[in-house]
């Protein structure tokens, strides 16, 4: 085994690929987010059947609100990736309230919200794993 060289890899080297990893999701989630919110948007009265009834409404305010929080979400994965710290509790806090928002589109369209969810709980854990650097 050559000098300076272990079977454990350097301090801090686990956890910079899980925050690239969750980096690079919480920007592909952000731009997912933002397309619909688009799309909400721009079919604002929506009338969709579901296995529970009719959900009517206007949707145009949540489109505009679910178009700038996947902007925000998709900026933060792009400051993780760029090694900013407060991007790590800032997107802790914005996955927190994605997933809880994700509520309002269940009578929508309940395969999209559950797997937003999903999402965001696998992202969340990616944050939170390793938050320390083990040192030694």
């Amino acid at each position: 085994m050559e000098a300076g060289r272990g079977s454990r890899p350097p301090a801090g080297g686990e956890r910079s690929t899980w925050i690239a990893f969750a980096g690079v999701m919480m920007v592909i989630l952000g731009f997912l987010d933002a397309f619909w919110g688009l799309a909400a948007i721009l079919n604002d009265e929506v009338v969709v059947v579901g296995g529970h009834g009719a959900l009517i409404f206007d949707i145009t305010a949540w489109g505009w609100f679910q178009l700038i929080l996947g902007a925000v979400i998709g900026l933060t994965g792009f400051g993780l990736l760029v090694g900013n710290e407060v991007a790590r509790v800032l997107g802790i806090f914005l996955l927190a309230l994605n997933a809880v928002l994700q509520i309002v589109w269940f009578p929508a369209a309940p395969l999209w919200a559950f797997l937003m969810i999903v999402l965001d709980v696998v992202i969340i854990y990616q944050l939170t794993v390793n938050w320390t650097e083990q040192k030694g």
